[in-house]
């Protein structure tokens, strides 16, 4: 007999690299449109009012008559003529196309600022799509099961590594269950609520005095010892697993990767044959992982009651000597995928200057030059 622990390492490795390469298949998830738009186009308007109104008003304040009084005054005899001198006439036309220009790079930098105050933006809308599998992983915390409740967890979170809107939930339940996580597809909770699992089912337990990972394995397993009754009640804690679907009424795959070593140690509301039927009747497929003892046999009272339970209802099972049971559990899992369901579409918006801020520098450096050239 090849060693339990082992075998089932090995195994849940092979079932990582063989899932990951199966949920890592192309697919388009998402639909991404960009359009540009003005958050607020009632700027530009403004501005360009703003800005001609201060132009003609300057314009009225230097062209507008006034006396002069004659002790102001400076009168030069004879200089009529000067205005028609050629070179006169040539050096006012320059002077007066500098001011136009002068009033042109003004417009064209106000106008461009008013624009980039206005706040152009891109606009992108993902239609994404929301895989259509759910998955819990249902895990016996019990005294027992404590040398390989780490291994699968570390398994599922590499798996997680790989999906792309598939929900997971994590449920642990020893006389009483306990919901870590819901059904949810916040990678980052999910990750870090594994992580803490993992942490805590420590197997050294088994042999150590260390009080902190006492403390850490009661934290977790805070709410599964809420019953006296027993320990390790599987059909209880499958039946809890089988109610933590949600959207009944929606085309999606449900699915139960259930760890335990069918030890049962107790009474239980549900057999784990009946908490099988329950999990049927809403649609859900059960896998397991059969935590065998070391020397146990496929032929154990425990394990054949726990793979005809799972066998009778259309799932699959893990026991540690058996090379075939995690590919054929992967592709059982993958040929109950639904159809996409479209999700909410996502937009969000980027600033986006565009070519407006050349535009200003342009105008402004222009106005530069013309006021140099206009105070020589």
């Amino acid at each position: 007999m090849v060693n339990a622990e082992g075998m089932l390492a090995d195994g849940l490795v092979a079932a990582a690299q063989t899932v990951a390469g199966l949920v890592a298949a192309p697919q388009d998830l998402a639909a991404e449109s960009v359009t540009s738009s003005i958050v607020w186009p009632w700027v530009v308007p403004v501005v360009v009012v703003v800005v001609v109104v201060v132009g003609v008003v300057a314009w009225y304040l230097t062209h507008r008559p006034h006396p002069v009084k004659d002790e102001e005054a400076v009168w030069v005899a004879n200089s009529g003529y000067v205005e028609h001198i050629p070179q006169m006439t040539s050096w006012v036309r320059r002077y007066r196309a500098l001011q136009w220009a002068g009033v042109g790079a003004v417009l064209v930098a106000a106008v461009a600022a008013g624009f980039l105050a206005a706040r152009p933006v891109d606009i992108t809308t993902s239609q994404g799509k929301l895989a259509t599998r759910d998955i819990v992983l249902c895990l016996d915390v019990s005294g027992s099961m404590i040398e390989y409740d780490q291994q699968v967890v570390d398994v599922f979170s590499e798996l997680v590594d790989s999906f792309e809107g598939e929900r997971i939930a994590l449920s642990i339940f020893n006389s009483t269950s306990r919901t870590v996580f819901p059904l949810t597809d916040d990678y980052t909770l999910v990750r870090e609520q594994l992580e803490e699992a993992k942490a805590a089912l420590d197997p050294r337990l088994l042999e150590s005095d260390d009080m902190e990972l006492v403390d850490r394995y009661l934290r977790l397993t805070a709410g599964t010892l809420g019953s006296m009754e027993g320990s390790s009640l599987i059909g209880d804690g499958l039946a809890n697993c089988s109610l933590l679907f949600d959207q009944g009424d929606s085309e999606r795959s449900r699915s139960i990767i259930l760890a335990t070593d069918n030890d049962l140690l107790g009474t239980p509301i549900y057999t784990l044959q009946q908490a099988v039927d329950l999990a049927s009747s809403r649609d859900v497929t059960v896998n397991g992982l059969y935590g065998a003892a070391e020397g146990e046999s496929a032929d154990s009272p425990r394990a054949k009651e726990y793979g005809e339970a799972l066998e009778g209802a259309g799932g699959m099972y893990f026991f540690s000597d058996d090379p075939r049971a995690v590919e054929a559990m992967v592709a059982d899992v993958q040929s109950q995928q639904a159809v996409d369901l479209d999700a909410a579409p996502e937009i969000s918006q980027a600033d986006k200057a565009g070519p407006w801020l050349w535009v200003a520098l342009v105008g402004v450096t222009l106005l530069v030059l013309v006021q140099w050239r206009l105070r020589e």
